[in-house]
């Protein structure tokens, strides 16, 4: 049987993640998302090596830092190192059972005018995670019209 490119259970993206606390992060990410770890590597000095969890169809690899790599965790560069896009079933809830947990509101959850109820997070390793469920198939006349519609009402709250 001939190994597959890309293997099975994976899809083309994975978000691969440095977090400084890597065995706190798996913690917070099974108690915010409901993630289920399925592989760790232990490193030197009780560091995660590397760890891949499972977030409903979807894998997230991460890791302690390590200098040999040049993904960095947030803490270090001073800012976030990158975002998460995840759609859900019930952004309500996840978005709540996120915050309980731990996460931070970046932004207000709100239906938006592409059609997804959508709001980010910030979990307590600096990441953005952007919680959304699809509410609305829309045109793109129909996104640009609300678009349109949404930044005027922003322009005139300044």
């Amino acid at each position: 049987m001939a190994v597959k490119p890309i293997p099975e259970g994976y899809h083309t993206l994975t978000p691969y993640l440095a977090v400084d606390g890597a065995a706190k992060a798996i913690d917070f990410y099974k108690e915010a998302f409901g993630a289920e770890e399925r592989f760790r590597m232990d490193g030197p000095d009780g560091k995660i090596g590397h760890a891949e969890l499972q977030i409903g169809d979807s894998k997230l690899m991460l890791s302690d830092p390590f200098p040999q790599s040049s993904v960095r965790p947030p803490a270090e560069a001073g800012a976030p190192t990158g975002s998460v896009f995840m759609y859900v079933e019930d952004a309500d809830a996840t978005f709540e059972q996120a915050t309980r947990a731990g996460a931070s509101v970046t932004m207000p959850l709100e239906d938006m005018f592409w059609g997804d109820r959508f709001g980010p997070l910030t979990d307590p390793f600096g990441h953005i995670w952007s919680i959304a469920t699809h509410k609305e198939d829309l045109t793109e006349e129909q996104m640009a019209e609300r678009r349109d519609a949404a930044m005027a009402t922003m322009g005139s709250s300044s």
